[in-house]
């Protein structure tokens, strides 16, 4: 038998996206509520990329009780080390689940890390910019964690 290769993740950069509050859209199946979080922009900054979040896109997720399924789509763009920026489309979907006493705290106003939720996402990027399709042909994953009026999603490749 071949030795398992272990993952190994590479820090890129911290997605600071802002968010406007849920709307409820209904379509309940078996306990279940669709709800819709706009984007409203926001930045990002790390050792591969710098820049900024488009307002316009969304957060589309479905949950029951203490655990959520999220389907995120919106666009970023990113300054370019010789100066200009490109646009980048982003597609990160994952779950977010707690406990009751974790969930008390967040109702509360507390701040939750990463280790404390389970708040994990996986990312598709798109782009046209030669110099950023390191972003298109890589698979990332993040942790997040919920502040006051945004999300804050940690970024990983897997390498």
């Amino acid at each position: 038998m071949t030795e398992l290769m272990q993952p190994a993740f590479e820090y890129c950069f911290e997605l600071r996206v802002e968010v406007a509050d849920a709307l409820p859209l209904g379509g309940a199946v078996a306990g279940e509520g669709l709800h819709f979080a706009p984007i409203t922009g926001g930045s990002f900054a790390g050792h591969r990329l710098d820049g900024r979040i488009l307002p316009g896109g969304g957060d589309w997720w479905r949950g029951r009780g203490l655990a959520v399924r999220l389907d995120a789509r919106y666009v970023i763009e990113a300054e370019l080390p010789g100066g200009g920026s490109a646009a980048i489309d982003v597609v990160n979907r994952g779950y977010w689940r707690t406990d009751p006493s974790v969930f008390a705290r967040l109702e509360a106003g507390e701040r939750v890390g990463e280790e404390e939720l389970y708040y994990r996402t996986a990312f598709t990027f798109q782009t046209e910019h030669p110099e950023l399709q390191w972003l298109a042909e890589s698979q990332f994953v993040g942790y997040a964690r919920p502040e006051p009026g945004r999300v804050v999603i940690r970024v990983f490749r897997l390498v």
